[in-house]
Protein backbone atom coordinates (compact mmCIF):
# COMPACT_ATOMS: atom_id res chain seq x y z
CA UNK A 1 0.00 0.00 0.00
CA UNK A 2 1.37 3.41 -0.99
CA UNK A 3 1.96 6.03 1.68
CA UNK A 4 2.19 9.79 1.24
CA UNK A 5 3.61 12.10 3.88
CA UNK A 6 1.64 15.32 3.59
CA UNK A 7 4.48 17.53 4.82
CA UNK A 8 7.62 19.16 3.48
CA UNK A 9 9.37 18.95 6.87
CA UNK A 10 12.75 17.21 6.66
CA UNK A 11 12.41 16.24 10.32
CA UNK A 12 9.10 14.46 9.67
CA UNK A 13 10.60 12.67 6.65
CA UNK A 14 13.50 11.45 8.76
CA UNK A 15 11.24 10.24 11.57
CA UNK A 16 8.77 8.50 9.23
CA UNK A 17 11.66 6.69 7.51
CA UNK A 18 12.26 4.91 10.84
CA UNK A 19 8.85 3.28 10.49
CA UNK A 20 8.30 2.63 6.77
CA UNK A 21 10.76 1.84 3.98
CA UNK A 22 9.16 3.84 1.17
CA UNK A 23 6.81 6.78 0.99
CA UNK A 24 6.08 9.76 -1.20
CA UNK A 25 6.16 13.37 -0.03
CA UNK A 26 3.64 16.02 -0.97
CA UNK A 27 3.35 19.50 0.52
CA UNK A 28 -0.33 20.41 0.85
CA UNK A 29 -1.52 23.96 0.31
CA UNK A 30 -4.03 24.61 3.09
CA UNK A 31 -5.03 27.62 5.16
CA UNK A 32 -3.14 27.25 8.45
CA UNK A 33 -4.82 30.12 10.28
CA UNK A 34 -6.40 29.14 13.60
CA UNK A 35 -10.15 29.50 13.86
CA UNK A 36 -11.44 32.06 16.37
CA UNK A 37 -11.45 30.55 19.86
CA UNK A 38 -9.87 27.29 18.66
CA UNK A 39 -7.81 25.49 21.29
CA UNK A 40 -4.21 24.56 20.39
CA UNK A 41 -4.88 20.81 20.61
CA UNK A 42 -7.91 21.06 18.32
CA UNK A 43 -5.96 23.34 15.96
CA UNK A 44 -3.06 20.91 15.37
CA UNK A 45 -5.39 17.93 15.05
CA UNK A 46 -7.57 19.76 12.53
CA UNK A 47 -4.57 20.84 10.47
CA UNK A 48 -3.08 17.34 10.52
CA UNK A 49 -6.35 15.89 9.20
CA UNK A 50 -6.75 18.64 6.59
CA UNK A 51 -3.20 18.01 5.33
CA UNK A 52 -3.83 14.26 5.14
CA UNK A 53 -7.10 14.73 3.25
CA UNK A 54 -5.54 17.29 0.86
CA UNK A 55 -2.92 14.73 -0.24
CA UNK A 56 -5.14 11.63 -0.22
CA UNK A 57 -5.61 9.68 -3.45
CA UNK A 58 -7.12 6.31 -4.37
CA UNK A 59 -5.12 3.33 -3.08
CA UNK A 60 -2.90 5.57 -0.98
CA UNK A 61 -2.68 6.26 2.72
CA UNK A 62 -1.95 9.91 3.44
CA UNK A 63 -0.35 11.04 6.69
CA UNK A 64 -0.41 14.67 7.85
CA UNK A 65 1.02 16.29 10.97
CA UNK A 66 1.23 19.68 12.61
CA UNK A 67 3.09 20.93 15.68
CA UNK A 68 2.68 23.97 17.91
CA UNK A 69 4.42 25.23 21.03
CA UNK A 70 2.07 26.64 23.66
CA UNK A 71 3.09 28.83 26.58
CA UNK A 72 0.50 30.21 28.99
CA UNK A 73 -2.29 29.31 26.56
CA UNK A 74 -0.70 31.17 23.64
CA UNK A 75 0.54 29.47 20.47
CA UNK A 76 4.16 30.40 19.79
CA UNK A 77 4.57 29.86 16.07
CA UNK A 78 7.55 30.01 13.78
CA UNK A 79 9.38 33.29 14.36
CA UNK A 80 9.10 35.89 11.61
CA UNK A 81 12.39 37.57 12.48
CA UNK A 82 15.21 37.69 15.02
CA UNK A 83 13.23 39.92 17.38
CA UNK A 84 10.31 37.49 17.46
CA UNK A 85 12.66 34.54 18.03
CA UNK A 86 14.39 36.37 20.90
CA UNK A 87 11.03 37.18 22.52
CA UNK A 88 9.89 33.54 22.30
CA UNK A 89 13.12 32.19 23.79
CA UNK A 90 12.93 34.75 26.61
CA UNK A 91 9.38 33.54 27.39
CA UNK A 92 10.41 29.87 27.38
CA UNK A 93 13.53 30.47 29.51
CA UNK A 94 13.14 28.92 32.95
CA UNK A 95 9.54 27.91 32.24
CA UNK A 96 7.37 24.96 31.26
CA UNK A 97 5.58 24.88 27.90
CA UNK A 98 3.58 22.27 26.03
CA UNK A 99 4.27 20.96 22.55
CA UNK A 100 1.18 19.62 20.77
CA UNK A 101 1.57 17.51 17.64
CA UNK A 102 -1.48 16.27 15.81
CA UNK A 103 -1.21 13.37 13.37
CA UNK A 104 -3.95 12.66 10.84
CA UNK A 105 -4.34 9.73 8.50
CA UNK A 106 -6.65 9.55 5.48
CA UNK A 107 -7.28 6.09 4.07
CA UNK A 108 -10.16 5.72 1.65
CA UNK A 109 -13.15 7.34 3.33
CA UNK A 110 -11.61 6.87 6.79
CA UNK A 111 -9.96 9.81 8.56
CA UNK A 112 -8.34 9.13 11.92
CA UNK A 113 -6.13 11.20 14.18
CA UNK A 114 -4.00 11.11 17.30
CA UNK A 115 -2.70 13.90 19.51
CA UNK A 116 0.63 14.04 21.33
CA UNK A 117 1.04 16.53 24.19
CA UNK A 118 4.49 16.89 25.75
CA UNK A 119 5.44 19.17 28.63
CA UNK A 120 8.91 20.67 28.13
CA UNK A 121 10.86 22.42 30.89
CA UNK A 122 13.55 24.85 29.77
CA UNK A 123 16.38 25.81 32.08
CA UNK A 124 17.15 29.46 32.67
CA UNK A 125 18.79 30.97 29.56
CA UNK A 126 21.13 33.93 29.87
CA UNK A 127 20.78 36.78 27.38
CA UNK A 128 24.18 35.76 25.98
CA UNK A 129 23.02 32.16 25.44
CA UNK A 130 19.92 33.38 23.61
CA UNK A 131 21.96 35.74 21.41
CA UNK A 132 24.46 33.01 20.56
CA UNK A 133 21.64 30.61 19.68
CA UNK A 134 20.00 33.22 17.46
CA UNK A 135 23.15 33.27 15.34
CA UNK A 136 22.63 29.60 14.38
CA UNK A 137 20.24 28.29 11.72
CA UNK A 138 18.20 26.38 14.32
CA UNK A 139 15.49 28.89 15.42
CA UNK A 140 14.12 29.45 11.92
CA UNK A 141 11.16 27.54 10.50
CA UNK A 142 10.48 25.88 13.85
CA UNK A 143 7.54 26.33 16.19
CA UNK A 144 8.69 27.99 19.39
CA UNK A 145 11.96 29.13 17.75
CA UNK A 146 13.86 25.98 18.71
CA UNK A 147 14.61 22.45 17.63
CA UNK A 148 15.02 19.96 20.47
CA UNK A 149 17.00 17.66 18.16
CA UNK A 150 19.74 20.30 17.78
CA UNK A 151 21.73 22.47 20.14
CA UNK A 152 18.55 23.67 21.86
CA UNK A 153 18.26 20.19 23.33
CA UNK A 154 20.83 21.49 25.84
CA UNK A 155 18.25 24.05 27.02
CA UNK A 156 15.78 21.31 27.98
CA UNK A 157 15.89 20.34 31.63
CA UNK A 158 13.09 17.78 31.38
CA UNK A 159 10.35 16.47 29.10
CA UNK A 160 7.20 14.62 30.03
CA UNK A 161 5.84 12.91 26.95
CA UNK A 162 7.05 12.14 23.46
CA UNK A 163 10.49 13.35 22.37
CA UNK A 164 9.68 12.58 18.72
CA UNK A 165 6.42 14.50 19.14
CA UNK A 166 8.45 17.59 20.05
CA UNK A 167 10.59 17.04 16.95
CA UNK A 168 7.40 16.95 14.86
CA UNK A 169 6.10 13.38 14.46
CA UNK A 170 5.24 11.29 17.52
CA UNK A 171 6.47 7.85 16.49
CA UNK A 172 4.27 5.83 18.84
CA UNK A 173 1.05 7.54 17.72
CA UNK A 174 2.10 7.46 14.07
CA UNK A 175 2.92 3.76 14.27
CA UNK A 176 -0.50 3.02 15.76
CA UNK A 177 -2.28 4.89 12.96
CA UNK A 178 -0.23 3.12 10.27
CA UNK A 179 -0.79 -0.33 11.81
CA UNK A 180 -4.54 0.31 12.02
CA UNK A 181 -4.54 1.30 8.32
CA UNK A 182 -2.66 -1.86 7.30
CA UNK A 183 0.59 -0.15 6.26
CA UNK A 184 3.60 -2.48 6.28
CA UNK A 185 6.20 -1.29 8.76
CA UNK A 186 9.94 -1.86 8.74
CA UNK A 187 9.92 -3.82 11.99
CA UNK A 188 6.37 -5.12 12.16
Amino acid sequence: MRLTLASSSPRRRELLSMLVPHFEVSAPDIDEAPHPGESPDHYVTRLAMEKAVACATDNCVSLGADTVVVYEGQILGKPADIGAARSVLEQLSGNVHTVFTGVGLAHGSQITSRLSATRVTFGQLSPETIETYLQTDEPWDKAGAYGIQGYAGAFVERIEGSYSGVVGLPLYDTRQLLVDAGVTLLHG
